[in-house]
């Protein structure tokens, strides 16, 4: 077996063990008992968690978050959105993502309790990161200069208030965090109310998403905006 095959097939079990895990994590959190749960199910020996899962409860939820982007990715990609305006292709986006976990709202509750603590921030910051990119990708983005960083700043903005909500929404069908989700996008396009706060959010986002001397040429324009969220 070659190293990308044994890798693969490692990632494969990883995968299949935090399935598992998920229905024990519903009842006891992102523990070790909830990954043994989850082995057991599995009929694996308990020394499989360790060696599937080295890190612990901090792969396990990197494995859920990157497990969970795929799907979305896949949803996408069957949805078609070549047809629709940015805006619109973003907003589908995000409502798929949390549509992929409707039914784990707890799960998601847990994981974001354990990426506030302190030493998990940096990791947290990582991981949205990689879900509004991979939102941006699967919406056609194809920017490679400072718009790149603009767009990525900003949806996180957008998707992290929108979880927010949507965890407690208990409206029909979600209707309440689709609105909320659009009023968003539009807020983003008014400039004059936004500028301020990324100004003052710029010197924490600059690590995990590689500002650092690139965020005052990072910063949203009109024009700009127009041109990523109203195409």
């Amino acid at each position: 077996m070659s190293v990308t095959e044994s890798m693969t097939r490692l990632q494969a079990q990883r995968e299949a063990l935090v399935e598992a895990a998920l229905e024990h994590v519903l009842f006891d959190g992102w523990t070790k008992q909830a990954l043994h749960a989850g082995a057991e199910d599995l009929d694996l020996a308990p020394g499989e968690v360790d060696r599937l899962l080295p890190n612990g409860i901090r792969q396990a939820i990197v494995t859920y978050v990157e497990m969970t982007d795929r799907k979305m990715i896949a949803a996408l990609d069957e949805k078609g959105l070549e047809n629709l305006k940015i805006r619109d292709r973003i907003a589908t986006a995000v409502k798929t993502r949390l549509e992929l976990v409707e039914g784990q709202k707890d799960t998601v509750r847990a994981a974001l309790a354990f990426m506030t603590l302190p030493q998990n921030a940096a990791l947290g910051l990582k991981l949205t990161h990689g879900t509004v990119d991979a939102m941006w990708v699967a919406a056609g983005d194809t920017s490679t200069d400072h718009n790149w960083y603009t767009k990525r700043m900003l949806l996180a903005g957008v998707y992290g208030s929108t979880l927010a909500y949507w965890l407690d929404d208990t409206s029909e069908g979600h209707a309440d965090s689709w609105a909320f989700l659009d009023r968003r996008i539009g807020n983003v396009m008014q400039i004059p109310k936004i500028t301020a706060k990324i100004g003052k959010a710029g010197k924490f986002a600059a690590a995990p998403f590689k500002m650092g001397a690139k965020i005052a040429r990072c910063m949203p324009t009109p024009g700009r905006m127009r041109r990523q969220f109203g195409g």
